[in-house]
C-alpha cells in the first residue's frame, strides 16, 4: 500500500486527507482492523518511536498511552506492586506479562488523560495485553506484531471498528524530514539523538550519587519528552512516567501541571482513596472521575448530600489538605526531566514538593547557579545534559 485516504484531517472540514510516501515506496504499516484518522496516525508514529527508544535504552519492553500528539503515560515492563494493581484496576487479571505490565503502568499513571488513548507497544501484543486493552476506552493500537488470539480479541473491540496497526520494525525514515505550514515547506534533520547513561555524566550538584535505577528513570523521562509537545517536563518513578506536563508556554506552569499529576498518582495509593466505598457496578471511568474530584479542591462535587449517594455505600470523610500533605511527604526518589533549561529555582522548589531527588536538564540558563543552589539545598542530584529536546 503506497498511500491511504483518510476520512479527514485534524478536523472534519479539512478535506481531502491522505498519507503517502513521497518516494513512491510502500507505507511502513498495515491496517489490520478499523480505519485510522489523521490524529490517530500522528499519535501512533510518535508513540512507536518513543517505545522503540525506551526498549533500546533499558532493554525492557515498553508501552505508551498517547493523547493529542503527546504521551499521557509511558512505562517499561516491570512487575506491578499490589497497590499499583489496585489503582490501575487490574488486580483481577492475575499475573501480568511484561508487556501487559508496561501498558497497565502507562495507562494507569494518569487515567484521566489516557481516556480514549492511542497505544504503542515496543514488542508483540500478547493475549494478556489485548485483554487489558479490550476493557479500556481507547481509539487504537500500534505494535510490530500480534499473537493470533490477541488480534482476535482486539478485532472485537468497538463492534469491529477498533483501529489496529502493524508497524514494520525494520523501517528507517529518511535523514531529513519535512512539514508544511501556511503552504511553506519546513525541512530539518531528524532528531536521532541517542539517550543513554553517557548523557548523565555531567553532575553539577554537591550530591553526585546517581544509582542505575535513577539513570534508567532519567532515560525514560528524556525519551518521553523527546516526543512530547514543548514546553514539557516529566516526573518518573520506578520505570514509569507519573506526571507529564506538555505544551505550556511557561516552564513553571509545566512543572506545576506535571507535579500535580505526579501527586495525584501517589495520592491514589493512600488509604483514604484505596478505601473509598464505591457501590457495585460503578464503571472504571466513573470511579476515576470521582477519585480525581475527591482528591482535588472540588471534592464537594462528589461528597455533597445528594451527590455521594450515587457513588458510595456510605459518605467518605473529606481528605483534608493536611492529610494529603502528610501522605505526599512519603513520596521519595522521584526523577524529573526537562526538555529545556530551568530558568529559575522555583521549578526545583515545586519539584521537591512532589518527591523529586534526581533532575536531568540541559543547563545553560544565566541563572544556572540559582537552580544548582536550590538543588543543593534539598540534597538533590542534577545532571546537565547539554541537549535540548523541543518537539513541535
Amino acid at each position: 500500500m503506497k498511500e491511504m485516504e483518510l476520512k479527514y484531517g485534524c478536523n472534519p472540514n479539512q478535506k481531502p486527507s491522505r498519507v503517502y510516501m513521497e518516494d513512491g515506496s510502500d507505507l511502513p504499516f498495515e491496517v489490520l482492523c478499523g480505519r485510522p484518522g489523521y490524529i490517530n496516525l500522528l499519535d501512533a508514529f510518535n508513540g512507536w518511536q518513543l517505545v522503540s527508544e525506551l526498549k533500546k535504552a533499558t532493554g525492557k519492553v515498553a508501552a505508551t498511552s498517547f493523547k493529542h500528539v503527546s504521551p499521557a503515560g509511558a512505562a517499561i515492563g516491570l512487575p506491578l506492586t499490589d497497590v499499583e494493581k489496585k489503582i490501575y484496576w487490574v488486580e483481577d487479571m492475575g499475573e501480568l506479562t511484561p508487556m501487559g505490565s508496561a501498558y497497565a503502568r502507562a495507562r494507569g499513571a494518569d487515567r484521566m488523560s489516557s481516556f480514549g488513548d492511542f497505544i504503542s507497544l515496543s514488542d508483540t501484543c500478547d493475549v494478556c495485553t489485548a485483554k487489558l486493552v479490550s476493557r479500556e476506552v481507547s481509539d487504537g493500537i500500534i505494535a510490530p506484531d500480534y499473537e493470533p488470539e490477541a488480534l482476535e480479541i482486539l478485532r472485537k473491540k468497538k463492534k469491529g471498528n477498533y483501529c489496529v496497526l502493524k508497524i514494520n520494525p525494520d523501517y528507517k525514515p529518511a535523514a531529513l524530514e519535512k512539514k508544511q505550514v501556511f503552504g511553506i515547506t519546513f525541512e530539518q534533520g531528524r532528531n536521532e539523538l541517542v539517550i543513554d547513561d553517557a548523557l548523565f555524566a555531567n553532575i553539577v550538584t554537591e550530591n553526585k550519587e546517581l544509582p542505575q535505577a535513577a539513570r534508567d528513570d532519567m532515560a525514560i523521562a528524556l525519551i518521553t519528552l523527546k516526543y512530547t509537545q514543548s514546553n514539557s517536563v516529566c516526573y518518573v518513578k520506578g520505570g514509569q512516567a507519573i506526571g507529564i506536563g506538555a505544551g505550556q508556554q511557561s516552564r513553571i506552569h509545566c512543572t506545576r501541571l506535571a507535579g500535580s499529576k505526579a501527586d495525584n498518582w501517589y495520592l491514589r495509593q493512600s488509604p483514604q482513596v484505596l478505601g473509598l466505598p464505591f457501590k457495585e457496578g460503578i464503571r472504571r471511568a466513573d470511579r476515576d472521575n470521582a477519585i480525581d474530584l475527591y482528591m482535588g479542591e472540588d471534592y464537594m462535587d462528589v461528597l455533597a448530600d445528594g451527590k455521594w449517594e450515587a457513588l458510595f455505600t456510605e459518605k467518605p470523610a473529606v481528605f483534608t489538605a493536611e492529610e494529603k500533605r502528610a501522605w505526599l511527604d512519603g513520596n521519595t526518589d522521584v526523577t524529573l526531566g526537562s526538555d529545556a533549561f530551568f530558568p529559575f529555582g522555583d521549578n526545583i522548589e515545586r519539584a521537591f514538593r512532589s518527591g523529586v531527588k534526581y533532575v536531568a536538564q540541559p543547563g545553560g540558563s544565566v541563572r544556572d547557579d540559582n537552580v544548582i543552589e536550590a538543588c543543593n539545598s534539598h540534597n538533590m542530584v542534577m545532571c546537565f545534559t547539554g541537549i535540548r529536546l523541543f518537539h513541535h
